[in-house]
């Protein structure tokens, strides 16, 4: 149904990605980011239902709003203050603005950069659970959650400068922000029974996860920050693949429809499980790797109450993932309803195998990502 459109506008999203992630100044970098919302709001869309354009609306409507009301104007306080948007290591402003103005400032480049879904400027994301699953996988792993955070910790970096930032106490909120975000997101994504629900309830609080990272200003957490970017994506996509592969084979999109599906469809939920594993955060999965290096960078600021944080949204991440690989391997299938089931389509199952081998390299080789991030 309309591939031309589908593939055109996911091309652009890939493209304004890319726009995103070589962005030389805050002024690209806006144009890229407005962009790739535009490009992706038809994709949201495509099955063209009303809940798809109902979807579409609140996605289309919060990133707007939050980009055009905040984001830019940040930009053009910015300007106001330091002449120029180039990022800058160091950042660009040094000794230009009080405390208080800083935080001002932060505040609105926080909220304005919506695609970093921090509360209570996350509902477009839930909302687009409407769309395709390959659509889902973009949203929520590869480009516009992504490029919302790493729009965060590029602000952060180049344009405020980790050290300007440090000590100041009109910056002491975004932390609690993060971790509110992280820790209300998980109990959302705990209580919900639709998989797609969960899987992206449980992105709002990854996400926040890097902006946590940024926020406590540290060499190694600003490093797990962007870690933990490249470890989401590999994880979440797998996770994405798999509940589509669920739905193309054995038409299922309730949590509580999932018992003994792992003995029919093996290799999806077992690249499943290892995605869940690196959302949890445990070895031999990258998601093991940037957690490490985020509550490495909140034990050397001495922030307990992150350190609490992590641990609480830990658990309930494990709390919400574990029941599901549980169930699907555990658990007796019901009565067979006449339709045999079996593995999703042989593509569908390379390429969540694939995402799920590469979840599991990135703990073996993490130099390479490891190196990037030291940048």
């Amino acid at each position: 149904h309309r591939q031309t459109r589908f593939y055109v506008c996911f091309a652009l999203a890939l493209a304004a990605t890319m726009g995103v992630a070589f962005a030389a100044n805050g002024l690209t970098l806006f144009f890229f980011y407005e962009m790739l919302t535009l490009s992706t709001f038809p994709l949201v869309t495509h099955h063209g239902t009303a809940e798809a354009r109902r979807g579409g609306l609140v996605y289309l409507s919060v990133l707007l709003s939050t980009s055009i009301v905040f984001f830019l104007t940040a930009l053009i306080a910015t300007w106001h203050a330091a002449g120029t948007h180039a990022f800058t290591d160091g950042g660009i402003l040094h000794g230009r603005l009080s405390n208080a103005a800083l935080g001002g400032l932060l505040a609105l480049y926080m909220f304005g950069i919506g695609k970093a879904a921090l509360m209570p400027f996350h509902r477009w994301l839930p909302a687009a659970m409407v769309a395709p699953t390959p659509v889902s996988a973009l949203l929520h792993a590869v480009a516009v959650v992504k490029a919302g955070v790493f729009s965060v910790v590029k602000v952060i970096v180049y344009v405020f400068g980790v050290r300007e930032l440090s000590g100041l106490t009109s910056v002491d909120w975004l932390p609690v922000v993060a971790g509110f975000t992280i820790v209300a997101a998980s109990i959302v994504a705990l209580r919900s029974d639709n998989l797609k629900r969960r899987l992206a309830y449980s992105t709002v609080s990854q996400l926040a996860y890097v902006v946590l990272a940024a926020a406590l200003l540290t060499p190694l957490s600003v490093i797990g920050a962007a870690l933990h970017i490249a470890a989401h994506a590999f994880g979440k996509i797998t996770l994405f693949f798999a509940a589509g592969a669920i739905y193309t084979a054995a038409h299922k999109t309730e949590v509580s429809e999932l018992d003994g599906i792992g003995r029919r469809m093996p290799w999806t939920m077992t690249a499943f499980s290892v995605g869940a594993l690196s959302m949890i955060g445990l070895p031999p999965t990258a998601g093991f790797v940037s957690k490490w290096f985020i509550l490495g960078g909140a034990f050397a600021s001495g922030q307990w109450v992150a350190v609490g944080v992590i641990v609480a949204s830990t658990l309930l991440t494990a709390g919400y993932f574990l029941p599901i690989v549980y169930r699907a391997f555990f658990r007796p299938a019901p009565a067979p309803d006449g339709h045999a089931h079996g593995e999703a389509p042989a593509t569908m199952v390379v390429a969540l195998t694939a995402t799920a081998a590469l979840t599991i390299l990135m703990f073996f080789f993490a130099e390479l990502p490891l190196a990037l991030a030291r940048q």
